[in-house]
């Protein structure tokens, strides 16, 4: 009788357990369904709203001498919106990290600032993350769920514009906690950004894809060491890269406390590097500079002056991520230099 009744309260266990596991892979399928639809739309709508921007830009030179104009409008819209105008990825990284609530009008601020700077680089991350937070909060989750679905918001609205969903979630998964992978969030992540990427794709988005050439047909001991050594030179320039974003910005502010005034000051010099360097290479994403890094072209100064610039731009407080820019500086570096580690210029830039 006593080993029927343990047998029966394992059973009973075992049940709950499948069905309260069931449940929660029901809800999240669910959640992810949504958030990759509703992203996904977002991520198409801003696909192209930035390559109307493009197209502007290109077409209309002069666009570029209101820059300083449209970053005295961002500050005046962060200002209404009652928003620090240093809110950017940091902020919805660290959202996830500590729980942070991120209010739904990030979300529609970043899509009409960064097509203003488009006129500079979109900010896929904090859309999704806006976006998918809210949603997390309109459901009433606890803080382990909107962490994770925060996380799901990030993925897809990546997934959505780069048309890489399998990177989109394992970056999500692992930028909360560097070196710890959030594993509890690998289903919901990677079911929406497949759907956010197909469903822009269905509304008119497209995949980012470059061609690669000279890639080695072996692996041996001595391409081994060349790829250990720059992937320690590709290490240095991220540090260079952190450091330069992190103090260029402080040192305009410093300069000009003003925040008006900053961001002003910020897109004047923009305009007149600009035109010192007399391209347009180095203004907006620079897709069409990655593609011939990709070709093996590449000029040897091309990735410092978009760091540069890069960091000015967001620095003082215009508004777009910083993935397509350090994609730039690290192709551009890779093709420049990757010769100098034996390595095909095309093969370096995509390492």
């Amino acid at each position: 009788m006593v080993h029927k009744k343990a047998l029966l309260r394992r059973i009973y266990g075992t049940y709950y357990r499948i069905r309260r596991n069931l449940g929660a892979f029901i809800r999240w399928c669910l959640f992810a369904v949504i958030i990759g639809i509703v992203v996904g739309a977002v991520g198409a709508a801003f696909h192209h709203a930035l390559g109307w921007a493009t197209e502007m830009r290109t077409e209309h030179t002069w666009t570029l001498y209101f820059l300083p104009l449209a970053g005295l409008f961002i500050a005046f819209w962060y200002s209404r919106m009652d928003m620090p105008l240093e809110r950017g990825t940091n902020f919805i990284l660290t959202s996830v990290r500590q729980d942070h609530p991120v209010r739904l009008r990030l979300a529609p601020s970043i899509f009409i600032t960064s097509v203003l700077t488009h006129l500079r680089e979109g900010a896929a991350i904090q859309l999704g993350g806006a976006i998918s937070g809210n949603i997390g909060h309109l459901m009433h989750l606890d803080d382990k769920d909107s962490r994770t679905i925060t996380m799901c918001g990030m993925a897809a609205g990546f997934a959505a514009l780069f048309g890489t969903p399998l990177a989109s979630s394992v970056f999500a998964m692992e930028v909360v906690s560097v070196g710890v992978m959030y594993y509890a969030a690998l289903l919901p992540c990677v079911l929406a950004s497949v759907i956010a990427q197909r469903f822009s794709i269905f509304l008119g988005g497209e995949a980012t894809a470059f061609s690669v050439t000279g890639i080695p047909d072996a692996a041996n001991a001595l391409l081994i060491v060349k790829l250990l050594l720059f992937g320690a030179a590709c290490a240095g320039l991220a540090a260079l890269v952190c450091i330069v974003f992190h103090n260029v910005g402080h040192l305009f502010k410093h300069w000009f406390p003003n925040r008006c005034v900053c961001i002003a000051v910020g897109g004047a010099v923009v305009v007149v590097l600009t035109l010192l360097l007399g391209t347009r290479d180095y203004n907006g994403a620079g897709t069409q500079v990655i593609e011939r890094a990709m070709a093996g072209e590449a000029s040897c100064e091309a990735f410092f002056v978009k760091l540069v610039l890069t960091a000015i731009t967001i620095g003082v407080g215009y508004k777009g991520g910083e993935i397509v820019p350090v994609l730039f500086i690290g192709s551009t570096f890779g093709a420049a230099y990757g010769g100098f580690f034996g390595l095909g210029a095309s093969f370096a830039a995509a390492l």
